[in-house]
């Protein structure tokens, strides 16, 4: 049976993310806010709870699922062959909506999907998952909606979708927007925008003046 914890109130705030950290080292799925919308989250190096989340959104290994950091220093030992463009897109847009698409390194012992040597890695901007994170580390996190529906805002909405494949929800309130993140791949040269989200093209050119699109 799904428990589900008020995080607006501090004590079932506090034992929620006990409860959701004690799932997660399981191997159970928890669901959480984020910055964007809800996100259905396992732990990043258990490749059985990353097939579950994958299996629970109804999701082929074809569309492997992001990680979600609670520190940019902890890039460094996920991923490799980072840019220094690559670091001023961390500096300016996290904690944020920004995802990023690096090349991760060989000798991680993971199984996130069909990444093609691939990660895309993302700090959210919301103190729920930060505190969570930082408790886990590394999690794969993909949106907490079934393929083909609408990404969750709420709690409830994750939870009508989602039901008991889930061990633990977080409500943090309603998300301030339903805007997916933007990705940029930096696995090459130059940055390049695969998906415009939550930050704009125009700000990430501030940054990256020669950011190459996709359309």
């Amino acid at each position: 049976m799904a428990r589900r914890y008020d995080c607006a109130d501090e004590v079932d705030r506090k034992h929620g993310l006990r409860e959701a950290a004690s799932a997660v080292r399981r191997g159970d799925l928890v669901v959480l806010p984020t910055d964007t919308v809800y996100g259905i989250g396992a732990d990043a190096f258990d490749a059985k709870a990353v097939a579950g989340l994958l299996r629970a959104k109804g999701r082929g290994r074809g569309v492997p699922s992001p990680v979600l950091v609670g520190s940019p220093t902890t890039l460094h030992g996920l991923v490799t062959d980072f840019s220094e463009l690559a670091w001023e897109l961390v500096d300016a847009f996290w904690p944020g909506a920004l995802t990023l698409v690096a090349r991760h390194q060989p000798s991680l012992n993971w199984d996130l999907g069909e990444t093609r040597g691939t990660v895309a890695v993302r700090m959210p901007l919301h103190p729920v998952a930060i505190e969570l994170l930082k408790e886990i580390g590394p999690m794969a996190v993909s949106s907490a909606n079934l393929t083909g529906k609408p990404a969750p805002q709420t709690c409830d909405q994750a939870r009508d979708m989602l039901g008991d494949s889930v061990a633990v929800y977080l409500d943090g309130g309603p998300t301030p927007d339903s805007v997916p993140s933007s990705i940029v791949d930096v696995t090459g040269r130059v940055p390049v925008l695969l998906r415009a989200g939550a930050v704009s093209e125009e700000e990430l050119r501030k940054v990256v003046p020669d950011l190459e699109t996709t359309h």
